[in-house]
């Protein structure tokens, strides 16, 4: 058998479980960290309950995906999870899920590690959203969940600090509504809404237009560029402000490509 037969014959099976997100539907990827609560808790003891070091960790690692290859309109990351939102003509390697999957995982890997000086992993899981309200409700979603992330884990830590153990402040709180959440840390000098809000929100990342001042190389005469950077939002809206946030990022793709 020479080798072009082999090569047919063996990429079928290389190849059985590759599925492609259909156009015009939206691609989100979802990249989360492997065991970061041992890497950040235990590996390497970060601040408890949010690290301004982990938070400027993962906006880096969510810089270097919007910049790696893929049209990437939006990142978001909260806690040790970072979402993408692609433009919808993004249509790198076919729009191949296991490719989105297996090269978003590693680059993240990849530069988290570098940023980390250690070993630190990440996995990826791709949605397909039909509807541009479907993008706003993800992200509606990740925003609702890092609030409940940043309550709970100031709760949690507030009382191992008073010297409960893991189990006990975790049976302990599961026993709590929202507002009994907020009146333990409140009896505790700690108003949940003056915390910062990058802690409760979450991170934002978007692309950005602005102009500076350069030369023509050909003439040395001076002109206006128009270049583009990633913008980090640090204070993000929140609930139907946010949902209106996301709405307009999505809408401003779409009518650039109509």
């Amino acid at each position: 058998m020479d080798f072009d037969d082999l090569d047919r014959r063996m990429r079928v099976f290389e190849t059985a479980d590759d599925y492609c997100v259909l156009p015009g539907i939206f691609i989100v990827a979802r990249i989360d960290g492997r065991n970061f609560t041992r890497l950040t808790k235990e590996t390497h003891s970060f601040e408890v309950p949010f690290d301004e070091r982990m938070r400027d960790y993962m906006i880096g690692t969510t810089r270097h995906l919007m910049e790696c290859g893929f049209r990437i309109i939006y990142g978001y990351t909260q806690s040790d999870e970072i979402s993408l939102l692609f433009h919808p003509q993004e249509s790198t390697f076919g729009r191949k899920t296991r490719k989105l999957n297996s090269i978003l995982a590693g680059e993240a890997s990849a530069q988290f590690s570098i940023l980390l000086g250690d070993v630190a992993a990440f996995d990826c899981r791709v949605s397909q959203l039909p509807r541009p309200e479907d993008v706003i409700d993800y992200f509606r979603w990740r925003s609702e969940d890092a609030r409940r992330n940043a309550l709970n884990g100031h709760c949690y830590w507030m009382l191992r600090q008073q010297g409960k153990s893991a189990t006990d402040a975790t049976d302990y709180l599961s026993r709590m509504s929202v507002a009994d959440k907020n009146e333990l840390l409140f009896g505790n000098n700690i108003n949940f809404n003056d915390l910062p809000n990058w802690q409760k929100r979450g991170v934002g990342l978007l692309w950005e237009t602005y102009t500076k001042e350069a030369s023509n190389p050909l003439t040395g005469q001076a002109v206006t560029a128009t270049r583009r950077r990633i913008k980090v939002e640090i204070d993000l809206p929140m609930r139907d402000e946010y949902s209106a946030f996301i709405g307009r990022i999505v809408n401003q793709c779409l009518i650039r490509n109509q």
